[in-house]
């Protein structure tokens, strides 16, 4: 029998910002190819990366474990990963050297390494599994053990053939997820993630995915791994795991990672009623569009089956910047798809980006009185970030020069040319969140004041932090003024 040691590079020491936050989640797309793995004779082994604090210490493991292949494999289900960090890029160099030294055969799938299989192969990788990766690696691995050499045939690789980098056909992409086994969730120890999440969150959050892919043509969005194609997991199947994970490892909450979640025409009503006649209650969050949530059925369902956080891509409270972006999204549905999830329960958060190309200070004003009118539960701001595979990075390519990614996920950094220098959007990132957070502070306060026998002590201390929001949001507006007329 063949023995795999599977590994990440997301070292969630090396992202500060994640770090401070401390929720992380497990590798769940490298899980979900080690349980394929296993499902097919192979002894597999994890060694997850998440606490470690350096790429030296998978060397132990790999003298203990005598591994025949290392398999670094990211979780494509995560946006952190998604954002292929210089940091995260060096630590996967790093571990692949420290194998190829121990006499492994190393096989990597990312994000990054699809977008940069030659970089990888330079750096020590024997074979790069280009997209959706499992079965892939299951037909490389049965081809490496029959001591077969030809790997032309396996679609969906890039390896190096006689000094020549060789790239293979794509492989298409999985149908019928419900023929994956469940991640083998076994390999990971929860206990550091609980301990981690209950420390920093005061409750466990674990992590689900639904589907693989997404329809929708976002110009900016990239999808190395999974594609425009959006498949499914049946609400039977995706039961089956929730109630693996309550009886295993009685988790709080669940983060659905999807892109889309519940895209298919009434696939979150049967999970509801799955749900329902199990009597399993469960707390979720999810992502989804305001398009698809300006639907009152859908909502509804949702909040029937405990969804109590969904993130929606507003990006803009700009027509134009959203119209630019390619997002298919009206204003008019954000706001629709707010109001109806507020209605029931359920607390909107948006993500947001500045610094789109042909975004001026009209579009930026917009994008703030729209979060100042609509108080979204929760913000995430960025600036606009270019992956290669997007026509947005090809609009920008040119101006890139030297750097093309972010160190880690806090950095920043406008990369390309655009009506404000990089150090405004920096600015307007500290701007604005004071300034969300100043009107959160004066709806509480409205609040008070208009019923002060039904508001509770958080509601009076977001009153109360007005006293800190208003000033500070004076002092960032002063300094983005400078920044704006520099």
């Amino acid at each position: 029998m063949k023995r795999i040691l599977f590994s990440h590079s997301y070292f969630l020491r090396f992202d500060p910002k994640q770090w401070a936050l401390g929720q992380p989640y497990p590798p769940l797309g490298t899980i979900y190819a080690a349980a394929l793995m296993r499902n097919n004779s192979y002894d597999v082994s994890l060694f997850d990366t998440m606490f470690c604090s350096h790429p030296d210490s998978v060397k132990n493991e790999l003298r203990k474990s005598k591994r025949d292949f290392f398999v670094l494999y990211d979780d494509g289900f995560n946006y952190l990963t998604k954002m292929c960090l210089t940091n995260m890029r060096e630590a996967a160099f790093s571990m692949c050297k420290i194998a190829k030294a121990e006499g492994c055969t190393i096989i990597v799938s990312s994000s990054d390494s699809t977008d940069r299989y030659e970089q990888y192969l330079n750096e020590g990788a024997d074979f790069v599994i280009i997209g959706e990766a499992e079965h892939t690696l299951l037909e490389l691995t049965d081809h490496l053990s029959a001591g077969l050499n030809d790997f032309n045939s396996i679609r969906g690789l890039a390896f190096i053939k006689d000094g020549n980098i060789v790239k293979t056909p794509g492989r298409p992409v999985l149908k019928e997820l419900d023929q994956l086994p469940l991640p083998a969730w076994d390999l990971v120890d929860i206990n550091a993630y609980r301990e981690m999440w209950l420390k920093h969150a005061g409750y466990f959050s674990l992590n689900m995915s639904t589907t693989r892919g997404c329809p929708f043509k976002c110009n900016w969005c990239a999808k190395p791994i999974y594609g425009n194609r959006y498949n499914s997991r049946s609400p039977e199947n995706v039961l089956a795991e929730i109630k693996m994970l309550k009886a295993n490892f009685q988790m709080d909450h669940i983060w659905f990672c999807d892109d889309i979640f519940g895209l298919k025409p009434g696939w979150v009503q049967q999970l509801a009623v799955l749900l329902q006649q199990e009597n399993i209650k469960i707390r979720f969050k999810i992502q989804s569009r305001a398009d698809l949530l300006a639907d009152e059925a859908t909502v509804q369902a949702l909040a029937a089956s405990g969804c109590e956080n969904v993130w929606i891509g507003a990006e803009s409270g700009s027509q134009k910047v959203l119209d630019a972006m390619d997002k298919g999204i009206m204003i008019a549905q954000i706001r629709e798809a707010t109001q109806l999830m507020k209605e029931n329960g359920i607390k909107p958060s948006f993500f947001i980006q500045f610094g789109y190309p042909g975004e001026l200070k009209e579009d930026i004003r917009l994008t703030i009185n729209m979060i100042n009118e609509l108080l979204p539960f929760e913000i995430g701001i960025s600036v606009s970030y270019p992956l290669p595979g997007t026509s947005f990075y090809e609009k920008v390519k040119a101006d890139l020069k030297k750097k093309t990614n972010w160190t880690d996920s806090d950095e920043m950094a406008l990369m390309f040319s655009n009506t404000f220098p990089p150090s405004y959007y920096k600015q307007l990132h500290k701007y604005v969140h004071q300034n969300y957070h100043k009107h959160l502070a004066k709806n509480s306060l409205v609040n008070l004041l208009n019923n002060p026998f039904s508001v509770d002590i958080k509601s009076i201390r977001k009153a109360v932090s007005m006293l800190y929001h208003a000033p500070a949001t004076l002092i960032e507006g002063i300094k983005l003024k400078k920044l704006e007329e520099a």
